[in-house]
């Protein structure tokens, strides 16, 4: 009786080639920041995506996948609904790498290249050549320069606070070793670079006050340096990871947000109707992956009992959408945000019903329509249109 959830779902996965078009269209539309990660290994890469996604290290690294014979390729927080993509050179220092390899895989795809070098690790020759290699071939690319481990030139010691790398690279307060050495690695990649920020990215046990030593730096960095239309996305993960504190909602939100950004994507297309084919199936997806995030199996049968709660509501909504459309130059970034609303708000209601059947209770339909127009509301604090 009720299958077609299931197909809906399923849709990610199948052959369906009208469909599988429009959500390559609609990933293509959703501007999703692609960082190259390069460096030596143990310098912080993965680190680095911890920091930047809030994924566990654990799941970051079982995230991975092979693309090339030197490196990996991680989507977060899903290949279906990526909202941001790192790609991974791990070969970077063996005698034998070519990047002639990584560069026809990456080198239309990545909007920065973020490298990391451990501070006081002067072997850095095999790097510094593949990087001139890499920074000749788009000029234009920016590529940052992180210099990791800053611990280690102050052993049993915390970090000088606070953060005093904002405005020189050699305060007056940092070791005299950490500041021969900056002024070297400064000298090498001098040519290769556009920014160059010290970070120290270490796990809570290992004792420092300020475990995520730079990290603001590192963030900031990054908007300055990624295209207008790309950096949204940095900012409204950020905003999403940082507002909700919840274990569970802190692993939901992303997926919500990736899912409703690829609805956006399918929003902006232009022709109308276009997306109504697409968004049923980005949002069933999106709720058999909250289903996994919460551990709560979803029926096809109570999906359909829950979605229909709110049913009267959406299906307004579409048809205003679509209509919209039509309008010259207002209707595709509408659509876009009215798409990406929607998706949003259904990703929050199901959510609080995760969550609330954790507990042992279940939200009335009543309730349910409630929270899906409050979060509708809150939706546009979370999307603006790039450009």
């Amino acid at each position: 009786m009720y299958p077609s959830w299931a197909n809906l779902a399923n849709l990610f996965a199948g052959r369906d080639q009208k469909f599988q078009a429009g959500i390559a269209d609609a990933r293509h539309r959703a501007n999703m920041p692609v960082f190259w990660m390069l460096g030596r290994t143990q310098t912080g890469k993965t680190s680095v995506i911890h920091y930047l996604t809030g994924a566990p290290e654990a799941e970051i690294g079982n995230g991975f996948r092979p693309c090339t014979r030197y490196s990996r390729e991680y989507p977060f927080p899903n290949p279906e609904a990526p909202l941001l993509n790192f790609l991974d050179t791990r070969g970077i220092d063996e005698p034998g790498y070519d990047p002639a390899e990584d560069l026809a895989q990456f080198n239309d795809k990545a909007h920065v290249i973020v490298v990391t070098v451990k501070a006081l690790d002067h072997a850095q020759e095999n790097l510094v050549r593949n990087l001139d290699t890499i920074r000749r071939a788009k000029p234009g690319r920016p590529v940052l320069l992180l210099l990791t481990c800053l611990h280690e030139a102050y052993p049993q010691k915390q970090h000088p606070t606070p953060y005093p790398f904002g405005s020189s690279l050699y305060p007056p307060n940092i070791s005299v070793d950490l500041t021969r050495s900056i002024a070297l690695q400064q000298d090498r990649f001098k040519t290769l670079v556009d920014d160059i920020i010290p970070i120290d990215l270490t796990k809570p046990e290992e004792g420092f006050a300020e475990p995520n030593y730079g990290g603001d730096a590192l963030k900031q960095s990054i908007l300055d340096h990624l295209p207008k239309a790309i950096r949204q996305t940095m900012l409204t993960l950020d905003a999403v990871t940082s507002e909700f504190r919840d274990e569970s909602l802190r692993r939901a939100m992303p997926v919500i947000v990736s899912y409703s950004t690829l609805a956006a994507g399918a929003g902006a297309i232009p022709v109308p109707f276009i997306d109504m084919f697409l968004l049923p199936g980005i949002q069933a997806k999106m709720i058999a992956d909250l289903a996994t995030v919460y551990g709560q199996p979803l029926s096809a049968e109570r999906f359909w009992e829950i979605a229909s709660s709110l049913g009267a509501g959406v299906l307004a909504r579409q048809a205003a959408r679509e209509a919209i459309k039509i309008i010259p130059g207002v209707g595709s970034a509408a659509g876009a945000a009215l798409a990406f609303g929607m998706t949003f708000a259904l990703g929050r209601a199901f959510c609080i019903y995760y969550r609330a059947v954790c507990q042992g209770h279940v939200p009335d339909t009543g309730t349910l329509k409630r929270i899906f127009e409050e979060e509708l509301g809150k939706a546009s604090r979370f999307w603006k249109p790039g450009g």
